[in-house]
């Protein structure tokens, strides 16, 4: 089936023929949907927190924080073209007639072009703007002329501010009295209020497209001594691309391998589901994970503290149980604890045994709550659902019996099951990406995360190249079957907390702007 050529290729990736044969596999026979047992609400699943218990877990994170070594992901591969989507079909149907500027003001709403337009210099990045466009007339005369496709193009290309085609961190997100910060510069602060060590390093890492990594040097030579000066620490920053060997191959819709006009196969990027190879090969005890966009400016920043203090002290507390059961189980005399620790697990892990559990021998129990207890373990914070996207908290049947929290993403439901879909839609909130993590075992030794994945949570969607169609394929995503045999915990943030910029007319909301505007 594959020529020498092919298995040239292949080889390049550093990815395996049987590897090859699985993903085509996986297309034929596509990915089982999840079997949903109920939504995660407070009180079910959910843990919602009660002030004097967020002011005892931040405690106890601050008084472990400085033994621990401690790590801030952060996924900022990608450029931000879909962030401008809406401006280049402007720009590009734009002709500057009278009656294309009468069609944009129809709609003046909150995200309208007109607002954009209006609201020009309410962006961080519109002195920049307005210097990018001195070779072109100045950006007021370009606006009074309604030239809104020049105006764009010195915004989205080069050799303008070129933001099409950087990466949401490079983007300037807020302005400050002293100047704008870009979305990597808010990431530089927030580590350095809750992320530091007990030496005063703060530990950031990035992942990045191989092709947007010297920005992101560029950058950081610039602004990291200043903030460096400005909280007191000292940033050790590292960077890591998404492997090649990740690449999914694409098929055609007969599911045959989907080739370039150069006769070789299109292999796309697996999704963020990819960069559990790059989280496997960090060190660290603790790893928050939070998403390049997802950033406020410093006058909203406290509750966002606040809570990933919580956060790591209610990871800290159930890592310690845990590693205690585990002792236990491993001690003299295993059955004094048994009741406890399946109390522990069922109630406060929410890991419900299979059915017949009770009919276990004593060593297959014990093998169970070994096993169980014994894995990576995650807190992940879950926002009131308000209409935003976002993978939602479950409890879900394993393939092993069990039954466990998932964040499970809309494609993963049956949508053609009435009873699924019902259960979908009683989701009460919904993730977004806010995870502390706790990668290592009880001797300190870092876990394989790659054995706690399940492959059989991948994503299949229809795309087209050249006007041609065909089906991609995504691995089970970092924060759904990448993480599907963690330890899992949810508890409640507020949703104060989850600002995503995911198109440019975000900027524009209140919590993006300064404070009182």
């Amino acid at each position: 089936m594959f020529s020498s050529t092919d298995l040239a290729q292949f080889q390049e990736k550093n990815i395996s023929p049987e590897a090859v044969q699985q993903q085509i596999e996986n297309f034929r026979n596509g990915f089982p949907y999840l079997d949903i047992q109920a939504a995660a609400t407070v009180g079910n699943g959910i843990i919602r927190l009660e002030e004097t218990e967020v002011a005892s877990y931040i405690e106890l994170y601050e008084s472990q924080q400085v033994n621990k070594k401690i790590l801030k992901f952060v996924p900022a591969s990608g450029a931000a073209s879909r962030m401008f989507k809406a401006l280049f079909a402007f720009k590009d149907s734009y002709d500057g007639s009278e009656e294309a500027y009468k069609e944009m003001l129809k709609d003046q709403g909150s995200k309208s072009l007109f607002t954009f337009f209006s609201r020009l210099k309410d962006f961080a990045f519109f002195k920049d703007l307005r210097t990018a466009s001195s070779d072109s007339g100045t950006l007021g005369g370009l606006l009074l002329k309604k030239d809104y496709s020049k105006v764009l193009e010195l915004l989205l290309e080069k050799p303008g501010l070129g933001y099409g085609q950087l990466p949401k961190g490079l983007l300037k997100f807020h302005k400050y009295a002293e100047g704008e910060r870009t979305a990597v510069e808010e990431h530089l602060v927030e580590g350095a209020e809750y992320g530091r060590d007990g030496a005063g390093e703060v530990a950031i890492h990035f992942t990045v497209s191989p092709e947007h990594q010297a920005g992101f040097e560029a950058l950081l030579s610039e602004v990291q001594t200043h903030f460096e000066n400005l909280y007191k620490v000292t940033y050790d920053v590292s960077y890591s691309i998404q492997k090649s060997s990740t690449d999914t191959l694409a098929v055609d819709v007969q599911n045959e391998p989907f080739r370039k006009d150069d006769g070789k196969i299109l292999f796309r990027p697996g999704g963020h589901g990819a960069l559990v190879y790059n989280l496997n090969e960090l060190d660290a005890d603790v790893i928050f994970i939070k998403n390049i966009d997802n950033v406020v400016p410093d006058h909203l920043k406290p509750e966002t503290i606040r809570y990933k203090k919580a956060l790591a002290g209610v990871l800290l507390k159930n890592q310690e149980r845990i590693f205690s059961y585990l002792e236990q189980l491993n001690g003299e005399n295993p059955g004094e604890h048994v009741a406890e620790i399946e109390g522990f697990l069922q109630n406060d892990l929410c890991v419900t045994p299979p059915e017949g559990y009770g009919d276990y021998s004593w060593e297959d129990k014990l093998a169970y709550l070994k096993g169980k207890l014994d894995r990576p373990l995650r807190v992940c914070g879950m926002v009131k659902n308000e209409g935003e996207p976002g993978g939602g908290p479950f409890w879900v049947k394993n393939s092993d019996g069990t039954v466990s929290l998932q964040i499970v993403e809309s494609a993963q439901i049956d949508k053609d099951n009435e009873d699924q879909v019902g259960l979908m839609q009683r989701a009460t909130h919904f993730n977004p990406v806010d995870l502390v993590c706790a990668p290592r075992n009880a001797i300190g030794e870092a876990y394989d995360l790659l054995e706690f994945r399940d492959p059989s949570t991948g994503f299949i969607a229809l795309k087209s190249k050249n006007g041609r169609e065909l089906k991609a394929q995504e691995l089970p995503g970092l924060w759904n079957g990448a993480m599907a045999y963690w330890n899992t915990l949810f508890v409640e943030v507020p949703i104060i907390t989850f600002n995503p910029v995911k198109t440019v007319m975000d900027l524009l909301r209140p919590q993006h702007q300064p404070e009182g505007l």
